[in-house]
């Protein structure tokens, strides 16, 4: 008798967590060295840069490519892409911002977008001091 073999392969996608679990597991996996949390907009910006990269090399054709990646919308990208288009020295601030260790983040992202949304960085620039300034005084 002539024997048949039927080879199947596949990925399994790992399941999501309960909240619970997850915050438990990333802490023992990831100790911070200071206490808080790496505010929103720096995490938005690092993961813009790091798209951007994606699409130097090759790994993503467009924008669309990287949304199906990301499950989330083309516009969605296009927001978190825009922040690549700040001044370097904003977005070095940006990056390196102190850990939030209580409350919300006092830097919305939104603020950001409409600065990066002017096309000159002296411009930008004036825009995020005053920004800055605002977060300093309570």
């Amino acid at each position: 008798m002539d024997e048949s073999k039927l080879e199947v392969r596949f990925t399994l996608a790992p399941r999501r967590v309960s909240r619970g679990s997850q915050q438990g597991a990333n802490q023992q996996r990831d100790q911070p060295t200071s206490p808080g949390r790496t505010p929103r907009v720096s995490r938005l910006l690092a993961l813009a840069i790091r798209f951007q990269d994606m699409l130097a090399r090759g790994e993503v054709q467009d924008f669309a490519d990287m949304a199906r990646l990301g499950y989330v919308t083309r516009a969605r990208i296009t927001q978190i892409m825009d922040l690549t288009l700040l001044a370097p020295d904003i977005q070095e601030e940006i990056l390196f911002m102190p850990r939030t260790t209580a409350g919300r983040d006092p830097l919305k992202e939104k603020a950001v977008r409409a600065i990066a949304a002017v096309p000159h960085w002296h411009r930008q620039r004036k825009m995020w001091v005053s920004i800055r300034n605002a977060l300093s005084c309570p």
